[in-house]
């Protein structure tokens, strides 16, 4: 146990580290000058100079790298040049917006991908296989982006049945205090429940649009292993001694998927906790994928290297997730 233990904190170090050296190179071959980005294209070479000293580039690479690693380390992610904030703070009060998209997303994508990959492998030619797999691949076919426009100017431009961009209308914003900047568990707390309601509904279309490109990779991958385990022996011998259909496809066969499975839903819990930056963008949404790309456009790098890190620091954190679920699902994983 301890050696394992051993071996897993060496893995994570190494991924950590080799992240922290992608984004430090990522830092210095950038076309962005970040000394310009600092003083501005229009200070004096004095300026510049003493400014480009003052960030330690004149130091040899290696110098600059173990800086960076010591202020990582001790949790100085620098200050953000378009909130004047530390990033880390930043991230902190942008995360929590993400991070409620993407669970809600993902717990409808799985709630619906899951039956509809196992009932288009029990039907597999048959219609049912069919229609599903034509649902599923036009949700991970067509433009995010595009099915967030088209969902804005149908349902919310036409219709009026959801709420706009934000996570809140204008007359209900900073009216509950971030506690977890969760904002349907905060209002909760507080009591708030028009707020609640508010925040319900402009969570239901970009959530509705993650969950659809959640569901149709969930329900192809689900289909799949299905239509394997179906074919195996076992499935054979439990039909023969007269066990259910029900049982023999939701027990058995679905059952002896879960491993593969749980490795496909947290890719898609990574992917949407990273920030789904073209949702978030279309959306308004003041997540971690709006907060890296204004940053981006904005020549803010210590945001942008800021906003890398958490993200390989969440898909690290999502895979350990997953390994320790595969011992918890499958006593054999031990």
């Amino acid at each position: 146990m301890l050696l394992r233990g051993l071996s897993l904190t060496a893995q994570i170090v190494a991924t950590f580290l080799g992240l922290l050296f992608v984004t430090f190179l990522i830092g210095r071959v950038m076309p962005i000058d970040p000394v310009l980005a600092v003083v501005g294209d229009q200070a004096s070479e004095a300026s510049y100079r003493a400014a480009y000293q003052e960030m330690g580039l004149d130091r040899p690479l290696y110098e600059q790298f173990f800086g960076y690693l010591t202020d990582i380390f001790s949790g100085d992610f620098g200050v953000s040049r378009v909130t004047s904030s530390p990033v880390l703070e930043d991230i902190a009060r942008v995360f929590p917006a993400t991070l409620e998209m993407a669970t809600l997303a993902t717990i409808l994508g799985v709630g619906l991908g899951i039956p509809a990959g196992v009932i288009a492998a029990t039907h597999a030619g048959r219609w049912p296989d069919f229609l599903l797999r034509v649902f599923s691949l036009l949700g991970f076919s067509i433009p995010i982006f595009w099915l967030g426009l088209m969902g804005l100017s149908l349902f919310y431009g036409q219709l009026g049945w959801v709420g706009g961009p934000g996570r809140l209308d204008i007359y209900y914003q900073n009216l509950v205090p971030q506690i977890t900047g969760v904002l349907l568990i905060d209002s909760l707390i507080t009591g708030n429940l028009e707020v609640f309601w508010n925040a319900v509904n402009h969570l239901i279309l970009p959530v509705s649009v993650l969950a659809y490109h959640s569901m149709a990779y969930i329900s192809r991958m689900t289909r799949s292993f299905m239509l394997e385990q179906l074919g195996q022996e076992y499935i054979t011998t439990a039909r023969v001694k007269g066990l259910s259909e029900t049982r023999v496809v939701w027990r058995h066969a679905l059952g002896n998927i879960k491993i593969p499975l749980i490795t496909v839903i947290s890719l898609s819990y990574a992917t949407l906790l990273e920030g789904t930056v073209l949702t978030e963008t279309v959306f308004s949404w003041p997540g971690l994928g709006l907060y890296i790309t204004n940053a981006l456009l904005a020549a803010d790098m210590n945001a942008v290297l800021g906003g890398t890190i958490v993200v390989g620091i969440v898909f690290v954190g999502v895979n350990l997730l997953s390994d320790f679920l595969y011992r918890f699902v499958d006593p054999r994983a031990k």
